[in-house]
C-alpha cells in the first residue's frame, strides 16, 4: 500500500464561487489526486541497461584496438632516429620484388575502399521549418471555450471541464485552432480533413524548400507521419502532386503511431538514405485537430480537445558529404522502444467510440505511468551510447556490484546510480504533452528550468502540436541562439501504443538567429515566462 500511495500526488484546486446550490455564494476547493511517473532511481532494469551497452559495444572494438595499435607503433617509431628510420624502412622494402610491393599496395586501397564504401553513411541536417498559422485562426484558452459553446456540442459540465483542464494545462493564449470547431456542423469530414492538412503541410513545405534552396525534384525519399487523418489518396501522395516530384520517389506515409510517430519517420528516412547514396529525404510531422474533434461528453474523450493545436514540422536530411558545410547537425543516434506487447499499454490511448457512438481519443487514467515505464526503457538503453565514460564506469561498476553482491538472501537491496543526462547533452526538446508530464519528468531526471525551458515555451505559446512538438522547441533554442558548434541535442517523444523515442543530434556550426522564417521571431523576447 505504501507503494501504491508514493506514485500519487496530491493538489488543491480552487474552483472560485459556486455560482448554484446549496453552497452559492462560498468558495468551494477540491482536491486532484494524480499519479506520478515512476521513480527511475529506483526502478532501473538491467535488461535494458545491458541493450544500451549492446549497441555500445558493437562498435566499442574500434574504441578499444585503435589505441593499443597507436601507442604500440609510437613506441616502436619513436625509439628511433629518422635516419634510422628510413633505413630500416628500405630495408624491409628491398628484400621484396616489385610485384610483391606492387601486390600488396593493390590490396591495402582494395581493403582501405571497402571499409570506406561499407561503413553507414553520415546523416545530416540541412534545415528544417515549422509552420505557424495565420492571426485569424488564434485563440486564448477563453475564446477556445466560447468556440466549443458556439458549436452547440457540449453541454455546461463538459465545457466546465475543459475549462478546468485548460486552466491548469500550461497552454497559453496564442495557440491556434482551425475555424471548424467552432461549426454545429460535423468537422470529422473528408473535405475540412484536406483542408487543414493542405494549410500546415504546404506552409511547412514552402518555407523549408524556400530556406534550403532545393527543389522539391531533388528529394528522393518523402516520409509523412499523422497519426488519426489518413485519407485515400494518401497525404504524401497529395505532396507529391502538389509540388510535381519526381516519379522514382521513394515515399512512405505512417498512420496511427501517435506523437512519437516523428522520429520513427526520421529512422525510416535514415534507412532509406543508408540504401540510396547522394539523396534528399524530407520528412513531414503533423496531425490534425479539426478532424479529430471530439463532440462528445466522454471526460476520458475530452482532454485532448483541450491540448491539440495546429501545428507542422518539415526537415531536409541529406547523406551528401558536400553538404556538410551547410548543414546544422548531424545524426548520432536513434533509440526506439515499443511497449505494445502489454496490455495496458497497447490501450493507454485508444481510439473508439463512446456511448453515443461519437468517435474520439480515449486517454487511460494510468497514463502517467504507463508513459513513465516507457520512458525509463528509453533512456536507459540510450545512456550507454551517449553519457561520458566517468558515468558509465560508476553505472556499470554499480550493477556489477549488484550482480556480485546483491542477490544473497541477507544482503541489503544496492540503490543504483543513475546518471546525470546533463552530461551527455546540452540541450533537452522533450515532447510538449502537458504540464504535468513535464513536471514529473523534470523531478525524475533532476533537471533543471532551463534544460525544460524549450518544452514549456513550446507547450505555452503552441500546445500540444504531437509529433512536430520537438521541432517547435528545437526552433525556439535557434532563435535563442544557444546552440554552439559541437552541442548535443537530446529529443525524445512518446504516444500511443505506447512507444518512447529518442534522437541526438550533434551541431555542425553555431546557429545563429535566423531573420526570418522561424515561428517564434515576434515573441521570443517574451519567453521564459514565469508560471509556466
Amino acid at each position: 500500500m505504501a507503494r501504491e500511495q508514493d506514485l500519487l500526488s496530491t493538489e488543491i484546486v480552487n474552483r472560485g464561487i459556486e455560482s448554484s446550490g446549496p453552497d452559492a455564494g462560498s468558495m468551494t476547493f477540491s482536491v486532484r489526486v494524480r499519479r506520478r511517473l515512476p521513480d527511475f532511481v529506483h526502478s532501473v532494469k538491467l535488461k535494458y541497461v545491458k541493450l544500451g551497452y549492446h549497441y555500445l559495444m558493437n562498435h566499442g572494438i574500434y574504441l578499444a584496438t585503435i589505441p593499443v595499435l597507436v601507442l604500440v607503433f609510437g613506441a616502436e617509431v619513436g625509439s628511433l632516429s629518422r635516419e634510422e628510420l628510413w633505413r630500416k624502412i628500405w630495408d624491409s622494402t628491398a628484400r621484396y620484388d616489385l610485384a610483391s610491393v606492387v601486390a600488396f599496395l593493390a590490396l591495402f586501397v582494395f581493403t582501405v575502399s571497402v571499409y570506406f564504401m561499407s561503413r553507414p553513411r553520415s546523416i545530416y541536417l540541412v534545415d528544417f521549418a515549422c509552420f505557424k498559422p495565420t492571426d485569424d485562426l488564434k485563440v486564448t484558452k477563453e475564446q477556445f471555450i466560447e468556440l466549443a459553446r458556439k458549436s452547440g456540442k457540449f453541454d455546461e459540465a463538459s465545457l466546465e471541464f475543459q475549462k478546468r483542464i485548460l486552466q491548469s494545462s500550461g497552454i497559453g493564449d496564442e495557440t491556434y485552432v482551425p475555424k471548424s470547431i467552432g461549426s454545429p456542423e460535423n468537422t470529422a469530414t473528408m473535405k475540412e480533413g484536406r483542408a487543414e492538412a493542405s494549410t500546415v503541410i504546404f506552409g511547412a513545405l514552402d518555407e523549408l524548400f524556400e530556406k534550403s534552396h532545393v527543389r522539391p525534384k531533388d528529394v528522393g525519399v518523402l516520409v509523412l507521419n499523422c497519426s488519426l487523418f489518413n485519407p485515400t489518396p494518401s497525404l504524401s501522395a497529395m505532396i507529391i502532386n502538389h509540388y510535381k516530384m519526381r516519379g522514382n520517389i521513394l515515399s512512405f506515409n505512417l498512420g496511427g503511431m501517435g506523437c512519437s510517430a516523428g522520429i520513427i519517420a526520421l529512422d525510416l528516412a535514415r534507412d532509406m538514405l543508408q540504401a540510396n547514396p547522394s539523396t534528399y529525404a524530407v520528412v513531414v510531422s503533423t496531425e490534425m485537430v479539426g478532424y479529430n474533434w471530439y463532440p462528445g461528453k466522454d471526460r476520458s474523450m475530452l482532454i485532448p480537445n483541450c491540448y491539440f493545436r495546429m501545428g507542422c514540422s518539415a526537415v531536409l536530411l541529406s547523406n551528401r558529404r558536400r553538404d556538410y558545410r551547410r548543414a546544422k547537425y548531424r545524426l548520432e543516434h536513434i533509440v526506439r522502444t515499443h511497449k505494445g506487447a502489454d496490455d495496458r499499454s497497447f490501450r493507454s490511448i485508444y481510439q473508439e467510440e463512446d456511448s453515443e457512438k461519437f468517435k474520439g481519443i480515449k486517454i487511460s487514467k494510468d497514463l502517467v505511468e504507463i508513459g513513465g515505464d516507457a520512458i525509463k526503457t528509453n533512456i536507459t538503453t540510450l545512456g550507454p551510447l551517449v553519457l561520458p565514460l566517468s558515468e558509465q564506469l560508476l553505472f556499470f561498476s554499480t550493477l556489477v556490484w549488484k550482480l556480485l553482491f546483491g542477490n544473497g538472501a541477507n544482503s541489503q537491496p544496492t540503490k543504483p546510480y543513475i546518471p546525470d543526462y546533463k552530461l551527455a547533452f546540452e540541450h533537452f526538446c522533450v515532447h510538449a504533452a502537458s504540464k504535468t508530464v513535464l513536471d514529473e519528468l523534470q523531478r525524475n531526471l533532476k533537471l533543471s528550468d532551463k534544460n525544460l525551458e524549450a518544452s514549456r515555451a513550446a507547450l505555452h505559446r503552441f500546445g500540444n502540436t504531437s509529433s512536430s512538438s520537438i521541432w517547435y522547441e528545437l526552433a525556439y533554442l535557434e532563435a535563442k541562439e544557444r546552440v554552439k558548434r559541437g552541442d548535443r541535442v537530446w529529443q525524445m517523444a512518446f504516444g500511443s501504443g505506447f512507444k518512447c523515442n529518442s534522437v541526438v543530434w550533434k551541431s555542425l556550426r553555431k546557429i545563429r538567429r535566423p531573420s526570418n522564417s522561424n515561428p517564434w521571431l515576434d515573441c521570443i523576447d517574451r519567453y521564459p515566462q514565469g508560471g509556466f
